[in-house]
């Protein structure tokens, strides 16, 4: 069995936040191409659409290829490809090859997240939910990053030179190639203490169901308040729309830190319990945003906790999935990471719906009641892989 890596697991982390970098670079690219291209809010609308189904909902079918072999050329493929596909929006002047670059851009996204948390899954030794948190996070910075670089870029050259932004990808590209026997994977890919499993039974389907609801859920709570907390505050409260961006990005900030934070106490006191306490915390700590709107300290450290909280369990969960799947970690991992959060995505227009029919504030209050769903689906998950470690 390989011994837990920080230098692999750190290298895969640097790959995981470049193609978050672009994947969250997206949405402050898209009113530079409304504004060029002349688009409506419903093409703008479409091209978040395609964005999200390439780069999220097709994570499983890169999973099963991966599982299928080694697939460790993904990895610098998908890292360039996202940079590719993403950095050149700037260049054409019709709508379909902007889909066509988007396309291209979310494929490369969805290739690199399967295999990546695959490979690290074979240097996270006995700390699994650890080492698979130092992996995770990269993408938690890389989504945080990617709408500031994108901004300096187009700001400081003009939308024109958004190109200059595949920079990181041709880095990390080259950087994978030069160092890929650090992250090679001997006996055809398959982490040793996985490759003798069981094949997954019939109870593991049902509780990777539970887990992927409860992924589900968390997902949609993270990004219902991301989408909708900038809205309720500038125009609902009336407030200042840069403190309306520090509100986000203080809930971003708040899940980088629950990501390594929740890690090493799963890896102590169970993955159950975290999932649990992280789900009915959430469920806690939401209704106090609403009682301290009017303090802005008060409030950006509410939302900093909450992000902390939500975030807690998002390497655990692929842990878990990963455990239930032995032999079929790509799938685990594409299911977690791209189907469950996703899904997510889409339930977010959901309350688009809400916010036009009734109000932002009502949209934003409706999230309450996703954590207690999740808290609720956790109660009745059954994980065998942790009763046979205990």
């Amino acid at each position: 069995m390989r011994q837990f890596s920080l230098k692999a697991l750190i290298l895969l982390a640097l790959g995981h936040l470049t193609v978050d970098l672009y994947q969250g670079a997206l949405p402050a690219i898209l009113p530079f191409l409304k504004e060029s291209l002349g688009l409506t809010y419903t093409l703008t609308g479409v091209i978040l659409i395609v964005s999200n189904f390439t780069s999220s909902l097709l994570q499983p079918f890169f999973g099963l290829l991966s599982d299928k072999r080694e697939k460790g050329i993904l990895l610098p493929i998908g890292g360039f490809v996202a940079g590719a596909g993403y950095s050149m929006l700037s260049l054409p002047s019709h709508m379909l090859p902007i889909l066509a670059l988007v396309v291209v851009g979310g494929l490369g996204v969805s290739a690199y997240h399967p295999e990546g948390f695959k490979t690290a899954a074979f240097f996270t030794g006995e700390r699994p939910a650890t080492g698979m948190s130092i992996f995770s996070v990269g993408g938690n910075l890389g989504f945080a990053l990617g709408p500031i670089l994108a901004m300096l870029v187009i700001t400081r050259l003009g939308f024109s030179s958004l190109p200059v932004f595949v920079v990181p990808s041709l880095v990390f590209t080259s950087a994978i190639l030069m160092a890929r026997r650090v992250i090679a994977l001997p006996g055809g890919g398959t982490p040793a203490r996985h490759a003798a499993g069981p094949p997954a039974v019939r109870s593991s389907h049902a509780s990777l169901v539970l887990i992927i609801c409860v992924v589900f859920m968390r997902s949609w709570t993270q990004m219902g308040i991301v989408s909708y907390i900038p809205f309720y505050f500038i125009n609902y409260l009336k407030g200042d729309p840069v403190f309306a961006a520090k509100l986000v990005s203080t809930l971003l900030l708040g899940g980088t830190m629950g990501t390594l934070a929740g890690a090493p106490i799963a890896d102590r006191r169970g993955y159950v319990p975290l999932v649990r306490g992280s789900s009915l915390l959430s469920a806690l700590i939401f209704p106090v945003v609403f009682l301290v709107q009017w303090n802005g300290a008060l409030l950006l450290a509410v939302l900093f906790a909450l992000g902390m909280v939500i975030s807690s369990t998002f390497s655990v969960t692929i842990v878990m999935a990963q455990k239930l799947l032995p032999r079929n970690l790509g799938i685990a991992s594409g299911l977690m990471t791209g189907f469950a959060i996703g899904a997510g995505g889409i339930g977010v227009t959901l309350l688009g719906v809400v916010a036009d029919h009734f109000s932002v504030y009502t949209a934003l209050k409706s999230i309450a009641v996703l954590p207690f769903a999740a808290f609720a689906l956790s109660m009745i998950l059954r994980y065998a892989p942790e009763r046979q470690e205990a």
